[in-house]
C-alpha cells in the first residue's frame, strides 16, 4: 500500500499521516475532501480551491520535501471551523526552502518550464499561506 491513511476526526480535525511517495496524495486528498463535503456544506464553494491547495502541498512535500522517498513521512492536518474556513497544515522532514527565493513562474523562462507553479496557486487560491520551521512547515486557510 502506498499511503497509510488513518485519518482521526476530533472536533471536526484530520489528523492524516502518509508515505513520501506521489501514489499516496490522491487518495489522502479524496478521503479527505469526501469527509469536508459531508462535513461542511458551507464549504461548497471553496472547494476547488481547497482541493487544489491541499493537493499542491502535498505533491511539494512529496517531490521536494521528502524528494520521492518512500521511507519518509508526510504529516497533514485539515480542520473545519465553525465559521465555515477550512485550515490545512503540511509538514515534511525534508531540508526546507526560502519562499522568498522561489523563481516567478509568470516571468518569461519560467512560463514553458514543467514545473514551478504549486506554491503559486497555493498564494492565489488560499486566503492566507504561511511557512514556517524553514520551509518545511505549510500553513493555510480558506474563509
Amino acid at each position: 500500500m502506498a499511503a497509510r491513511i488513518p485519518l482521526s476526526k476530533s472536533n471536526q480535525c484530520w489528523k492524516i499521516s502518509l508515505l513520501a511517495q506521489v501514489e499516496a496524495i490522491s487518495p489522502v486528498v479524496d478521503r479527505v475532501m469526501a469527509h469536508i463535503r459531508e462535513q461542511h456544506h458551507r464549504v461548497r464553494e471553496n472547494e476547488f480551491a481547497i482541493e487544489t491547495a491541499l493537493r499542491e502541498g502535498l505533491a511539494n512535500a512529496v517531490l521536494h520535501g521528502c524528494k520521492n522517498d518512500a521511507e519518509k513521512q508526510i504529516r497533514c492536518e485539515v480542520t473545519c471551523k465553525e465559521d465555515g474556513s477550512v485550515q490545512i497544515l503540511i509538514r515534511d522532514p525534508g531540508e526546507g526552502f526560502d519562499p522568498a527565493a522561489l523563481a516567478n513562474p509568470l516571468e518569461s523562462d519560467n512560463v514553458l518550464a514543467d514545473h514551478g507553479r504549486g506554491i503559486y496557486l497555493i498564494r492565489h487560491l488560499m486566503d492566507e499561506v504561511q511557512y514556517a520551521d524553514g520551509g518545511r512547515e505549510i500553513r493555510m486557510r480558506k474563509s
